[in-house]
């Protein structure tokens, strides 16, 4: 238990600091493009344009990223109060300060709302809106100055010492390494929080310098997955062999890489495979000096070609290809070594069970005495950024839902930090289901091994017709 509330705890940290970048991609993707097509070195060159690149970097990603930190902490107050307070460390530094937003948003936020509820009762009657509007301005000053003259230079200097670790690495050539610790921490559910919480800022960073950066490729390659997908679908057995390739599909072309982490789950050394497929890709690009322009999200090979530099494109798929085939390499010798039959997605979950001596919350259903299925009206499934493998979830279910001609339950998708108390039923993914009930304690909570094709979705389906 304390294991798996570490774990849980983990991921919500993570998921705290991909949050305040995920909703933003789209800026940074739009950044992205602009850089890509108008610098002196891009597709269609134009100073003009190019005049955007900048401001976009040094003020329009880091506002929007401390305005979500002080959203998530102290909605939208909380969200104005923390972008104006990271003006300060923004203009107070020489560097694109990501680091000093993803601090200062959330910490103004959580100021602003420690002295709203301090002021709380307190105020007379028709001052409230001074009060509320000096307050917070107020406040924004004070911490404004403070990370002009002392909060900016500390983070600019741990920003430096990050971003000149990051450069030592790569220049030791030993950048592949890192893959030891990502591919292992991705499929724990903390894609998300590794390359939107950490590599997207040091990414932009590099390119804001250099004009692309390979740490954008670090967690996103899509190689590595679809190479053990490969493998599934010609050596693996029962219904894990009969998903791989639609799941492949879905992880290269839609670039949801949550679909392949159960593949994984259910034969931990395949972890293996995943990590030499990785290192080789990033081995490729290094010495092919390849990058990205901006962070390619979802990791789908259309996000990559999109934000690869003209130049770099023979490279990038070059090394997404040896990825794939190392990844395809190393898992295929697995699986064809494996002795017996193999475990699919359902004998890997009852096996589980037999070592534990009981049922386990993978299977089962967590059923609140406050919930039953002739409540259920609202549905969300929900992963760590609700947008990926929640969101291809919940379209089979809702397709399930429609043709049992069930009318009155709505079936939506959400980040498992953005669920609200009126759920009644959440989907997730087992490894995620703890921080899921510790969110709503009082709605029924559904695990599963896999988004793409789950029996708990007819069981759902079921337990609704007969209340209905």
């Amino acid at each position: 238990m304390e294991k798996s509330g570490t774990k849980a705890g983990i991921q919500k940290f993570g998921a705290y600091l991909s949050g305040m970048v995920m909703p933003n991609i789209s800026a940074f993707i739009a950044w992205g493009l602009i850089t890509a097509l108008f610098i002196e070195t891009g597709w269609l060159p134009n100073e003009k344009l190019a005049a955007m690149v900048g401001p976009m970097i040094t003020y329009l990603l880091p506002l929007l990223i401390a305005y979500t930190g002080g959203k998530m902490v102290y909605d939208h107050r909380g969200g104005v109060v923390g972008a104006t307070a990271a003006m300060g460390v923004i203009v107070g530094t020489s560097v694109p300060m990501f680091l000093g937003a993803m601090m200062m948003g959330p910490l103004a936020a959580f100021l602003i709302k420690k002295i709203d509820k301090m002021l709380e009762g307190g105020v007379k009657a028709g001052f409230e809106m001074l009060i509320n509007n000096f307050t917070a301005g107020i406040l924004a000053t004070i911490l404004a100055i403070a990370g002009f003259f002392v909060i900016g230079p500390v983070v600019e200097a741990l920003n430096n010492f990050l971003a000149s670790g990051v450069d030592a690495i790569i220049n030791l050539g030993v950048l592949p390494l890192v893959h030891l610790f990502v591919e292992p921490a991705k499929v724990l559910f903390l894609n998300n929080a590794i390359n939107h919480g950490i590599f997207t800022p040091l990414g932009a960073q590099q390119a804001a310098e250099a004009g692309k950066s390979i740490i954008f490729m670090l967690e996103s390659n899509p190689g590595p997955g679809l190479g053990i997908l490969l493998a599934y679908m010609f050596f693996g057995k029962g219904l894990s062999k009969a998903s791989a390739s639609s799941a492949s599909i879905i992880h290269f072309l839609g670039g949801i890489h949550e679909i392949y982490f159960p593949y994984i789950l259910m034969k931990p050394i395949l972890i293996v495979a995943a990590m030499a497929g990785g290192a080789a890709g990033t081995l490729t690009f290094s010495l092919l000096g390849i990058g990205l322009n901006a962070a390619p999200s979802p990791g789908s090979i259309f996000a990559y070609i999109a934000m690869t530099p003209r130049s770099d494109f023979f490279g990038m798929f070059l090394g997404v290809a040896v990825a794939t085939a190392v990844s395809f390499a190393v898992a295929a010798a697995i699986l064809k070594s494996s002795k017996g039959k193999e475990e699919d997605l359902e004998s890997a979950v009852t096996k589980m069970e037999e070592m534990k001596g009981k049922e386990s919350s993978v299977r089962g259903t967590f059923v609140s005495s406050a919930k039953s299925y002739k409540d259920v009206k609202k549905i969300i499934f929900a992963c760590d950024a609700g947008m990926g493998s929640s969101a291809m979830g919940a379209s089979i279910l809702k397709k399930k839902v429609k043709e049992a001609g069930i009318t009155d339950v709505d079936v939506t998708n959400l980040a498992i930090n953005n669920l609200p108390s009126d759920v009644d039923l959440v989907v997730t993914h087992k490894d995620l289901t703890d921080r899921a009930v510790k969110m709503v304690p009082g709605a029924i909570h559904v695990s599963v091994d896999n988004f793409l094709g789950s029996s708990k979705y007819e069981d759902i389906v079921s337990e609704l017709k007969k209340t209905r």
